[in-house]
């Protein structure tokens, strides 16, 4: 059979770009390999790991040890089980509004391994051998990333573990290294180490998080060795040993890290490796990410696109939906404006981070005079009623034309926050907006207002 999209992958770019082509009235089917719907998103990415810490912060109590202190505890003894429980609810939950929405929008999926023939034509293989082919008029490869698994590190599931084999723990650690302090990697890490558990962060280069504003790590970094976190940056591998009782991790300075477990995440490589890409003259780069044009994302062959992880950074569900939506649009025809120029970066670790907009060494760089206005959560009353003793809103502006050039925050609710920095950002607001406007009291985005007024006092009126 003939449809006009072929989606490879039903994680957020599949997904949208699915449900975007059956709304322009396009035949459309998904294939993917999983035995469920959803995704790495769903199943070991994005919707697990945010589960789990929710989960984490309800049953350590986390939220509220400004006021009990650092011992309080909502459940003294939390069990792996207890973890999974609300996970396995969260990730049945969101299958099932998508097998909703693929049925709501006419949109056809099949369990099966993908393999293109030619520029429009694929083979399906299923788990128990079954084989067929369709055709289509425009495909999206879709498929997502995979742990990047070194044949060096010893992966074992005892004691070495991969991201993904994370969500398979029988027991908690009694201590965890972490090797990576990608988004992942300080995302794990910083979820552990609220549960109490000893956790060393190691980053074989001098910084993380390398597109965050500076002063916005720093302030990350001091949070995380406040609570007791042990961090090695600039410290490069030299081997990671699977011992009995213990892993082990020597340094290429000499030094070593004893630890129950190990959690190896640093980088992931694109799921393309059976897709049969050269039948189609598209060539992926050694970790499997695929060059697309930026703008249609549309690959090397004309008819076929790319969206989500497997085409690299930002690697964001958010972008990525916008990205399959985005490259159905374009490949039937319907023009789109120009997407705005910012959009948010959310890394769900404890605390959160969240940023929009240009970094003040982007602003610097640019040459621009600019003033800095910050608001500490604890300045608000929200923050004192809530117990928030930590977190930090810094907002950028042009001196010259007033505007809002970036919003980064680190804290408690940074990622639903954030949104009020774009859209001012977006609609090309200025520090007056915050200075001017009414928030809701007590909230804590009232910082807004506070960060505001700290830049205006020194930029004066208008």
């Amino acid at each position: 059979m003939d449809y006009d999209m072929l989606v490879i992958g039903s994680g957020p770019s599949g997904r949208r770009a699915a449900v975007q082509s059956a709304k322009l009235s396009k035949s459309v089917l998904v294939v993917d390999r999983g035995r469920r719907l959803g995704g790495v998103s769903v199943h070991t990415g994005t919707i697990p790991s945010k589960t789990l810490r929710e989960t984490v912060l309800n049953l350590s109590g986390w939220r509220e040890r400004g006021f009990y202190g650092r011992g309080y505890r909502v459940k003294q003894d939390i069990s792996v089980g207890d973890l999974i429980e609300r996970l396995h609810k969260t990730l049945d939950h969101e299958v099932e509004v998508l097998q909703h929405q693929f049925m709501r929008n006419t949109v056809k999926s099949a369990r099966a391994a993908v393999k293109f023939l030619g520029p429009n034509r694929a083979s399906l293989t299923t788990d128990t051998g079954d084989y067929s082919e369709v055709g289509f008029a425009h495909a999206l490869i879709a498929v997502g990333t995979r742990p990047h698994r070194p044949r060096d590190v010893p992966f074992d599931k005892v004691r070495v573990f991969d991201s993904d084999e994370m969500l398979e723990l029988e027991r908690l650690p009694r201590t965890l290294t972490v090797i990576g302090a990608g988004v992942i990697g300080v995302e794990y890490a910083t979820i552990f180490s609220a549960l109490d558990v000893p956790v060393t962060l190691v980053e074989p280069r001098n910084t993380i998080l390398d597109f965050v504003d500076r002063e916005i790590v720093d302030d990350f970094i001091h949070q995380m060795r406040d609570r007791g976190m042990t961090i090695r940056l600039g410290s490069a591998i030299k081997e990671i040993a699977s011992k009995p009782d213990y892993a082990e991790v020597t340094l290429a300075d000499g030094r070593s890290i004893r630890s129950e477990m190990v959690l190896y995440a640093a980088g992931r490589t694109g799921n393309v490796g059976a897709l049969g890409l050269d039948a189609v003259g598209i060539e992926a780069d050694s970790r499997g990410r695929i060059k697309v044009d930026p703008q249609t994302f549309r690959t090397s062959a004309p008819n076929i696109y790319a969206a989500g992880d497997v085409i690299g950074f930002p690697s964001l569900a958010s972008t990525s939906m916008e990205q399959g939506r985005v490259a159905a649009c374009h490949a039937f025809g319907v023009p789109l404006p120009p997407p705005p120029e910012t959009f948010p970066y959310g890394i769900y670790a404890v605390p959160e981070i969240s940023t929009v907009g240009q970094s003040e060494e982007q602003v610097r760089e640019s040459g621009g005079a600019y003033e800095v206005g910050v608001a500490r959560f604890r300045e608000t009353s929200r923050g004192h009623i809530m117990g928030v003793n930590t977190g930090l809103l810094k907002l950028l502006f042009s001196i010259e034309t007033r505007r809002l050039l970036g919003a980064h925050i680190v804290g408690e609710g940074a990622t639903e926050l954030i949104h009020i920095g774009q859209a001012v950002i977006n609609l090309g607001g200025t520090v007056d907006f915050f200075v001017n406007n009414t928030f809701n009291y007590p909230t804590l985005a009232e910082a807004y207002k506070i960060a505001g007024l700290d830049a205006w006092n020194r930029m004066g009126r208008a």
